[in-house]
């Protein structure tokens, strides 16, 4: 690989790390804040701000993530100059995302063996979109355009349509679109958390815009077309929003200027609705073009890039060390907040937050050097 790649991929590396900090301190949230549920969209009335604005940056995960997962893709392509490679990689490594999530992940979140639920989450969705984008790169590139757009879109189209437990197309809608539970037998069921259509849109997007990292583009182009691409859909977010008619729930404005604000931007995760992708894609955008323009220059993003180099390792390592600490801290102080051990204050979830993003940076420089030296042993780019 080119040192010129190697540079384009630090600003890379560095916007996946700071979505997963972000995802961390989401975590953190499921796990010592339970006490303080949120649904989704939020129910902003009843949500303290500092709660909202955690969760609202916390969007911007899965969306940056999946289209990076995309755009690394293309990369991975420009390296290898064989779509064959590209789409036989992403079936072996989506497949193993997958597996993942039924195991360890899984494991990592219930600590119920043999499992009664099986929660199908980020790691699941982001699994099946490299399975679909294995396929999809095959088609030219306005087709696979025209499919990422259609997905995103027009999916909301699809929310009225619901299909009934014990039918034939329950088990697959519920996987590409009606978040839900599926019956296994007696003893185990899957939850459908994260749908999958609007996913596979995202990717298809990602992929596409990896053809700014073709060496005829250069950084300044590339800057410009990020960031107008990011003024588009922001623009496009608001005036949906302000028509109020499709792409999200309906909002009103609240008893306070602060209810009204946290009203406009309260989105659906569960599928991503179109304003979902329209609010948090254009922000990872406009990141990435600012991390490109000042990573020769800047430790944070070169400290930043140590997480997006060793995302599956991290995402497993932080889902245990989160668990073992909430483990500690049930036994050593019982549950403080009803049924649940749980910290007092959002100003707690950013400490700890802090605090875990600190500590568990060295472990994951130390893998990621591992997997940078010993390239002969396949299974660890999986991770």
């Amino acid at each position: 690989m080119s040192d010129k790649l190697v540079q384009r991929l630090q600003a890379i590396d560095a916007l996946r790390g700071l979505v997963i900090l972000l995802m961390l301190l989401d975590h953190v949230r499921e796990t010592f804040y339970l006490h303080k549920q949120l649904a989704d969209p939020i129910d902003v009335a009843n949500t303290d701000p500092a709660l909202f604005i955690s969760r609202t940056l916390a969007h911007l995960c899965a969306p940056v993530f999946v289209f990076l997962t995309g755009l690394s893709a293309a990369l991975y392509q420009q390296k290898k100059q064989s779509r064959k490679a590209v789409s036989l990689f992403l079936l072996k490594r989506g497949l193993v995302l997958v597996a993942l999530e039924l195991t360890l992940v899984n494991f990592a979140w219930t600590f119920s063996f043999p499992p009664e639920v099986l929660y199908l989450q980020v790691i699941w969705a982001i699994g099946l979109s490299m399975l679909a984008l294995g396929g999809l790169l095959w088609l030219p590139l306005w087709a696979i355009v025209t499919i990422g757009v259609v997905l995103i879109a027009g999916h909301n189209l699809l929310d009225h349509i619901h299909a009934a437990p014990g039918t034939f197309w329950h088990l697959p809608w519920a996987i590409l679109h009606d978040r839900g539970w599926i019956e296994l037998g007696d003893s185990l069921r899957m939850r459908t958390s994260y749908p999958v259509l609007p996913w596979i849109g995202v990717i298809a997007l990602g992929y596409c815009a990896g053809q700014l990292w073709q060496p005829a583009c250069n950084r300044a182009t590339r800057g410009k077309i990020l960031l107008t691409s990011a003024a588009s859909l922001l623009g496009l977010f608001v005036l949906l929003r302000l028509l109020n008619g499709y792409g999200e729930k309906p909002w009103q404005a609240g008893n306070t200027l602060g209810e009204s604000a946290m009203a406009f931007f309260n989105i659906t995760k569960y599928p991503p609705s179109l304003l979902f992708i329209c609010l948090t894609l254009p922000v990872g955008l406009t990141l990435l073009a600012l991390f490109e323009r000042i990573e020769e220059r800047s430790r944070t993003i070169a400290w930043l890039a140590v997480f997006g180099s060793a995302p599956m390792f991290f995402y497993l390592l932080h889902l245990y060390v989160l668990k073992g600490m909430y483990l500690v801290a049930e036994a050593s102080w019982g549950k403080n907040q009803g049924d649940w051990f749980g910290f007092d204050a959002v100003w707690q979830l950013w400490f700890c937050m802090l605090l875990l993003a600190l500590l568990l940076w060295w472990p994951v420089r130390a893998f990621a050097r591992l997997k940078q030296q010993r390239r002969d042993i396949r299974w660890l780019k999986y991770f």
